[in-house]
């Protein structure tokens, strides 16, 4: 269904709930369309998560903010959350340690989320949200 938002409690829990990695479509330099796989938490009612600056994907995104994320379920029911919008990134310390601190709970477990937000949130380590424009859901393939 398109039209939903992040706000919508079972897009959220689908969102939220285990460790799901987000595979990022960006644009490179010459116009290449990309896909990374990237760790990410809902922040609100954006995605957010953390990359190099210097990396490909850090340059992408400061060069050209249109983004689509997908998160998938690769077992039944199968389903996916698509994210379309905007990537707004921050240099701010805080949030980029935030971030990755909050990522780090997530994917390492709560006892190793400082330990990940000390070592991502440093100099040349960028925080991003997506900020949706669209939001395309099918919690259930199978149905």
């Amino acid at each position: 269904m398109s039209g939903t938002s992040l706000s919508d409690p079972a897009v959220r829990e689908f969102l939220a709930s285990g460790t799901k990695t987000g595979h990022l479509g960006y644009t490179a330099a010459d116009g290449r369309p990309l896909v990374v796989p990237v760790w990410f938490v809902v922040d609100g009612d954006r995605l957010a998560f953390n990359t190099g600056e210097a990396t490909a994907k850090g340059r992408a995104l400061q060069r050209d903010q249109r983004v689509t994320m997908s998160i998938d379920l690769p077992e039944p029911p199968y389903g996916f959350v698509q994210v379309q919008g905007r990537a707004v990134v921050t240099e701010d310390l805080d949030e980029v340690r935030r971030i990755a601190t909050m990522c780090g709970a997530r994917y390492m477990g709560a006892d190793r989320a400082e330990e990940f937000g000390a070592r991502n949130g440093v100099p040349g380590e960028l925080g991003v949200w997506i900020e949706p424009s669209k939001v395309v859901v099918s919690l259930d393939v199978t149905a």
